[in-house]
């Protein structure tokens, strides 16, 4: 394939591409049987990589009720949702402003024939009625139909979701590189992940499993419940283990506390190339020097700061605000940050994140330039908050072209105008 007029690196060129990788640039002429792509201007960028989802959530996600604001915000939008709906219910974005932390008594009330499971948007806690709980054989472990980090004992109650729709969804936004970040997946579930072109790194496979080609296991995922106390010693003698392994951690920190413990424990046991802190959520200005001295890789999500604003500004203070997914203060202590969305908890579309990250009202000091949030979804998949991947010879062919210049494009950041994404020299 013959790329022709792309904007590289600031300049006009052609790009060859021969066997998945980028063969040559320069002024170049078409060869025998080689397909033109006219690009006309527009830039072309390695494909982005999103440093922090969930596919298989993604996936379900297409086939699921939205339960939680904006789309609904009280008990009767809850009930007319949910009876709208047919036959068995899957319900996502749940929110307790809407109706407070609900149990199958509760959602028994509002659907009473037929099953019904609703996620919190935190994505920790999952809510049933009866028939929801009789049909996974969870009755007796789960009474009250409130379970805590329970994807893996309800996934077997679901059909099996259509991962080639999310490859095409992640292709249509320029992305050719994902991190998955769900716990505990098992070889049989990570076989469904073959039907996505993407490259695919995995926080939550043991060490030494048998991966598709093209797969490659990642940090482990560290995930303790966000409605208990951090179990400092747990936790502890967890990194202990997995770094004696030889393997990084990437450890799920969403509240003041979590992170808190977390840093104690990394203080305590140290790092090695790789660790990472998820979400970052909340990090007070007292705790960005340890943070620093520490120096973990920080994977944030500047979406959330924009897509949850009208909840953000209700529930917390004022002066707590820049503390929310912090970015640029990161930076400027010498941490390197990576960008993610974590979808399907908020959009998967880069071009929003990168957007929310440079515009965000909440905490506006945190902000940092497109351009840089950019170079963080074109950073590795292997080195998160590393340099950026650059369109050279030799480079594999996972692209991304732009129907604009790059300065247009981050003027206004948007996914319309991604023209074509190729994952492996493949257009997907």
């Amino acid at each position: 394939m013959l790329i022709r007029r792309a904007e590289v690196e600031g300049r006009l060129t052609d790009v060859r591409v021969r066997v998945e990788q980028v063969a040559e640039l320069g002024d170049l002429r078409p060869e025998p049987g080689e397909e033109v792509v006219e690009a006309r201007g527009g830039a072309l960028l390695p494909g982005l990589h999103d440093h922090h989802l969930h596919l298989l959530s993604l996936a379900a996600a297409a086939s699921s009720v939205r339960c939680g604001p904006p789309e609904v915000r009280d008990l009767d939008g809850l009930a007319r949702v949910l009876r709208a709906a047919e036959g068995p219910v899957r319900g996502i974005g749940y929110h307790e402003s809407v109706a407070g932390i609900l149990d199958r008594h509760a959602l028994d009330r509002l659907v009473p024939d037929r099953p019904v499971q609703v996620q919190h948007r935190g994505g920790a806690l999952w809510m049933l009625n009866t028939p929801a709980l009789a049909e996974a054989g969870l009755t007796e472990r789960f009474p009250d139909g409130r379970l805590w980090r329970a994807d893996e004992e309800l996934r077997g109650s679901q059909p099996p979701p259509d991962l080639a729709v999310v490859g095409r969804r992640l292709a249509a936004v320029g992305i050719t590189g994902v991190t998955d970040a769900t716990p505990r997946l098992s070889e049989d579930t990570v076989r469904l992940l073959t039907a996505l072109p993407q490259r695919v790194r995995l926080l939550g496979v043991p060490t030494g499993a048998r991966l598709p080609p093209g797969f490659e296991v990642g940090p482990w995922k560290i995930l303790r419940p966000d409605h208990e106390p951090p179990d400092w010693e747990a936790l502890r003698d967890e990194v202990a283990r997995v770094h004696a392994e030889g393997r990084a951690v990437a450890i799920h920190a969403v509240t003041r506390e979590s992170l808190v413990v977390t840093l104690g424990v990394l203080s305590e046991v140290g790092t090695i190339p790789g660790d990472r802190i998820e979400h970052a959520a909340i990090v007070g200005a007292e705790a960005i020097p340890l943070l620093a001295e520490i120096n973990p890789v920080v994977v944030t999500q500047p979406g959330f700061v924009t897509e949850r604003e009208p909840e953000y500004r209700r529930d917390i203070p004022a002066d707590e605000h820049a503390d929310l997914y912090r970015y640029a203060s990161l930076l400027d202590a010498g941490l390197r940050v990576a960008p993610s969305s974590d979808a399907p908890f908020a959009d998967v579309d880069p071009w929003r994140t990168i957007a929310a990250a440079a515009r965000r009202e909440l905490g506006q000091f945190e902000r940092v330039s497109a351009q840089r949030a950019l170079e963080g979804y074109l950073a590795p998949l292997s080195d998160p908050g590393g340099a950026p991947r650059r369109v050279t010879a030799g480079a594999p062919a996972d692209l991304c072209l732009l129907s604009v210049p790059l300065r247009e494009a981050l003027t206004c950041p948007d996914s319309g105008f991604v023209a074509a994404t190729w994952c492996r020299g493949r257009r997907a």
